[in-house]
């Protein structure tokens, strides 16, 4: 029994759904969600004054996403009713991350099998615990995939190399400081510039703050975190060698032979 004209089968059709939503994640540009000592960061370049890609959804929770705005900004609405109803209906306790986490899959994935676009977004659920070991970050894919991430996620734009960059520089109990110094040094590609404060969106779940835990960092609270984080990369940059004194020899080590040629080029590079 021959095919009908331009008949593909399912696999393909999926194939090519997960084709097209990737392509469009990844022109985006990157979002990092890392855990620190008091919380949860969210940096994500932003140059929009107005479309936010990080909100808050609950007392505890926010929400990072990167792909189409209308797309996304469907999902944290949905997100946001849904933490209303159930938080009135039952108890705020029971808003959770991880039901927020179902919801927004089971929602995905109906979309990526039954329309024929798939949504070209990826998101984040975090919730801030009392302590660090109860803090969750979950990261859902286009098609309902959802990923339990430990300490940091990455998503959009070049993914797999912020993330190798962040892997570089993250590290349990950063100040704040230091985990926006580590998520800027992993969005910025080696030699680029990074995005001025203008074009930054910066965003906390801190733990320490009562009742709701979502803070926005803007202006002169962004700027100072900034300043200390550029003072901490100056003090880890590795100092200059210094040049050897006119005339002075290096003593050749022992069972070593009269030191001879020129001596080394000093590194003047800078420490990065």
């Amino acid at each position: 029994m021959s095919m009908p004209f331009g008949y593909a089968s399912p696999e393909q059709i999926m194939r090519d759904k997960a084709d097209y939503a990737r392509k469009g994640i990844a022109r985006g540009r990157s979002v990092v969600v890392l855990q620190y000592e008091h919380g949860i960061l969210f940096v994500a370049p932003n140059p929009s004054r107005a479309l936010h890609k990080i909100s808050e959804i609950y007392d505890r929770i926010g929400f990072a996403a990167v792909g189409r705005y209308n797309e996304f900004e469907a999902l944290r609405l949905g997100g946001i009713r849904y933490a209303d109803i159930n938080g009135y209906t039952y108890d705020r306790s029971d808003v959770t991350a991880r039901g927020l986490a179902n919801l927004y899959a089971q929602n995905l994935g109906q979309i990526f099998t039954e329309s024929i676009k798939s949504f070209e977004v990826e998101v984040v659920v975090a919730e801030v615990g009392d302590t660090p070991e109860t803090d969750a970050i979950y990261r859902l894919t286009f098609d309902g995939s959802v990923f339990d991430e430990h300490g940091m996620a990455v998503m959009g734009g070049q993914a797999e190399a912020v993330t190798t960059r962040l892997k570089e520089h993250y590290r349990e109990g950063m100040t704040l400081a230091q985990a926006l110094e580590a998520a800027l040094a992993a969005l910025t590609e080696p030699g680029g510039e990074r995005p001025p404060v203008g074009q930054l969106e910066v965003a906390v779940l801190d733990r320490n703050r009562e009742h709701r835990k979502f803070q926005r960092l803007v202006g002169s609270r962004l700027e100072t975190l900034l300043a200390e984080a550029a003072a901490g990369r100056a003090a880890q940059a590795p100092p200059a060698e210094s040049e050897s004194a006119p005339g002075a020899v290096s003593a050749p080590e022992s069972g070593a032979g009269p030191a001879t040629g020129p001596e080394g080029d000093i590194d003047t590079g800078s420490g990065g």
